[in-house]
C-alpha cells in the first residue's frame, strides 16, 4: 500500500513535519506501506505559476501523482489565523486545478499544529469541510498539537487512534472486491466510497 503524508510546515525543523512523521510512523505501523512525504513549502512557486498558467511542473505535478494514487492520505498543516495555511489550501486548489477528483473516496487523517490549544477547532472547522468537499474520507479523529502537548500522554494516544483508524480503512479499501463492471473500461472510473464499503460487509 502507499502512504502519502502531505506537510505544510514552513520553518526546518518544523513541528508540522514532526506530527505528520509521528502520524506516518503510527499509521504504517499497523499496515505497512510505503510512506512518500511531499513537503509543500518546497513547491511555492510551482504551485503559484499552476494558477497563472494551467500546468503544474515536474515537481509539482510528481506530487499530484503521488496523491492521487496513494491509498491513504496524511495531511498536517500550521495554524494561520485560526485556519489552514494559505500554502496548504493553494496545494489543494491546485490539485483540483488538474484534476477535481483525485482525492474522490480517498481516506484522508487531518492534523495541525499551533501555539495554543485553543486553536484546536481549526480541524472540525476548517480541514474537515475542506476534505469533505474535495469527496475524500476523513477519519473521525483528527489530532491537533499545540506547544504543550509534545511530550504529553494525551498526543500519544490521539495519533494511535487516529492512525488506526487509517489503517484501517487503508486495509479494507485495498482487500475489497472489484466492484461489477470494472475492468479495462471502467479502470480509471472513481467507485464511490460507499460501494467499496458496502462490498466489504458480509452478506445477509
Amino acid at each position: 500500500m502507499r502512504l502519502v503524508v502531505v506537510s505544510a510546515g514552513l520553518s526546518v525543523p518544523s513541528s508540522t513535519r514532526l506530527l505528520a512523521d509521528r502520524l506516518a510512523a503510527a499509521t504504517a505501523g499497523r499496515a505497512p506501506a510505503e510512506v512518500q512525504v511531499v513537503e509543500v513549502r518546497d513547491l511555492a512557486v510551482e504551485i503559484a505559476h499552476t494558477f497563472t498558467n494551467g500546468f503544474p511542473g515536474r515537481k509539482l505535478a510528481a506530487a499530484f501523482e503521488a496523491v492521487a494514487a496513494a491509498d491513504g492520505l496524511i495531511v498536517v498543516t500550521p495554524v494561520f489565523s485560526a485556519s489552514y495555511s494559505g500554502l496548504f489550501k493553494s496545494f489543494f486548489d491546485a490539485l483540483s486545478v488538474t484534476d477535481e477528483n483525485a482525492l474522490a473516496g480517498k481516506p484522508v487523517l487531518i492534523g495541525a499544529t499551533g501555539g495554543t490549544a485553543r486553536h484546536s477547532l481549526v480541524l472540525d472547522h476548517a480541514l474537515r469541510p475542506l476534505f469533505a468537499h474535495l469527496k475524500a474520507v476523513v477519519v473521525p479523529t483528527g489530532v491537533y498539537a499545540a506547544s504543550e502537548d509534545w511530550g504529553a500522554g494525551g498526543l500519544d494516544g490521539r495519533i494511535e487512534r487516529a492512525a488506526g483508524e487509517l489503517a484501517g480503512l487503508m486495509a479494507g479499501l485495498s482487500t475489497a472486491p472489484e466492484p461489477a463492471g470494472a475492468g479495462a473500461e471502467g479502470a480509471d472510473a472513481v467507485v464511490p466510497f460507499e460501494e467499496r464499503l458496502a462490498a466489504l460487509r458480509p452478506a445477509g
